[in-house]
């Protein structure tokens, strides 16, 4: 009466050892939301709009509309849209309908028929994945200096 199907390469990617991860957490950037920065995650990502700046999280799945021009740095990535930048994950897999301009480094790699990637393949061994290989660097910025507060009535005339 009920059958199991068989699961598809992306219920068969696994969360890599050492790695904490909880299934319920996870954000979603949705088809109308446009993100300009650097976005670094904790959690599993979904991707449906667009983001102008680098990504790093745990999981990526970009949808098919989406795009990103920056680098991606995931354990897992699924690509389904437009990436203008490099991708550096354990696990990739290219959906047919996206579109990669940039270097690709991976562990395990899946591109599916129709997959169109424009940058060179680099094969790393497990365990040697790492945000650089993306072109990304972490940067820290000094925060904001607080405004100067004016008395207004000291001031009156």
């Amino acid at each position: 009466m009920f059958s199991k199907s068989s699961p598809s390469p992306a219920d068969e990617m696994s969360i890599p050892t050492g790695v904490a991860s909880n299934s319920a957490t996870f954000s979603v950037l949705g088809a109308d939301v446009t993100v300009r920065g650097n976005i670094d995650a904790t959690v599993d990502l979904h991707v449906d709009g667009c983001v102008e700046g680098d990504i790093r999280c745990i999981t990526l799945i970009q949808g098919g509309n989406s795009t990103i021009k920056g680098g991606v740095s995931a354990e897992q990535a699924r690509i389904a849209g437009t990436v203008e930048g490099s991708i550096a994950a354990k696990e990739i897999i290219i959906e047919a309908s996206a579109r990669v301009s940039g270097d690709v480094v991976y562990e395990k790699i899946s591109v599916a028929t129709g997959g169109h990637i424009d940058g060179s393949f680099k094969h790393k061994s497990p365990g040697t994945v790492r945000a650089e290989d993306a072109g990304l660097k972490l940067i820290e910025t000094s925060p904001e200096p607080e405004p100067e507060m004016i008395d207004i009535q000291a001031n009156a005339y």
